[in-house]
C-alpha cells in the first residue's frame, strides 16, 4: 500500500494533506477506472483555492502555517469528497433516511429510498453528494433530482485489505488513509497541518479532532 494509507477498514477515515496536492487530477483518473465513473460524473475533485496566487513571504509551501499567521496561504489544492464524517450532516438531514452510517462507520447510501430532494447537497460543507441525473427545478418541488452519488471509500476494496483507489494512486500520498490517530501524526510527522476550521474537523472527526490541535 501507499504511504499514505497507514491502515483500512472499520474505524478508518480518509483526509487530505493539502500541501502534498499537486492538483495532478491522478486521484479523479483512479476512481473514475476502478469505478467505471461516466467522464462526466466524479466522485472525488480536486478543488483550487487562489490560484496562480503566491502566499507570504517565505510561507509558500506551508499553506496551513500561513492560515495560522493569519497569512494568505497562496494557491492552494484540496482532493474533495466524501470524508466519511463522523458528524455527517447529511445523514442528519436526509428526510428518507437514504443516508446512513453503516457499522464500518462509512456514510453510505440507500439507492432505493433517495428521492432526489438534494438536501444532502445543501448539508454538506464539502460538496459530496452528486446528482448525475439532477433537474434542479423539479428538484425543488417534487425531490426529482436523480439519485444521489459519491464517494464510497472504497468500502469493497478495503474489505480486502486494499486502500482507496484515489490514495493508492496518489503520486505524492496527499490522500490520508488511517484512524484519525493515525492521520494525525502523519501530519505531524510531515509538519503538515489539517488547513480546515475547528468546526470542519468536528464535522469530520467528532471527538477525535482533539487528535489534531
Amino acid at each position: 500500500m501507499r504511504d499514505g494509507v497507514m491502515s483500512v477498514g472499520e474505524g478508518t477515515r480518509i483526509f487530505p494533506d493539502v500541501e502534498a496536492c499537486i492538483d495532478c487530477g491522478g486521484c479523479v483518473v483512479a476512481c473514475k477506472r476502478t469505478w467505471d465513473v461516466p467522464r462526466d460524473e466524479q466522485r472525488i475533485s480536486i478543488a483550487t483555492m487562489l490560484e496562480g496566487q503566491e502566499a507570504a513571504a517565505g510561507l509558500n509551501a506551508s499553506n496551513t502555517e500561513a492560515l495560522d499567521q493569519g497569512e494568505s496561504p497562496g494557491e492552494t489544492s484540496i482532493p474533495m469528497q466524501c470524508y466519511h464524517c463522523e458528524n455527517a450532516p447529511c445523514v442528519s438531514v436526509c428526510p428518507t433516511d437514504s443516508l446512513m452510517k453503516s457499522d464500518s462507520e462509512f456514510v453510505e447510501v440507500q439507492d432505493d429510498l433517495c428521492v432526489g430532494c438534494q438536501y444532502c447537497l445543501s448539508a454538506c460543507p464539502f460538496g459530496a453528494p452528486q446528482f448525475p441525473d439532477d433537474d434542479d427545478g423539479a428538484a425543488s418541488v417534487v425531490g426529482s433530482g436523480g439519485k444521489m452519488d459519491k464517494c464510497t471509500m472504497c468500502e469493497e476494496r478495503q474489505d480486502v485489505g486494499k486502500g482507496p483507489a484515489c490514495a493508492e494512486e496518489c503520486s505524492t500520498d496527499a490522500i490520508l488513509v488511517g484512524t484519525p490517530a493515525e492521520i494525525a501524526d502523519e501530519l505531524d510527522r510531515r509538519d503538515s497541518g489539517s488547513f480546515f476550521n475547528q468546526q470542519s474537523m468536528e464535522i469530520v472527526f467528532g471527538e477525535d479532532a482533539g487528535e489534531f490541535s
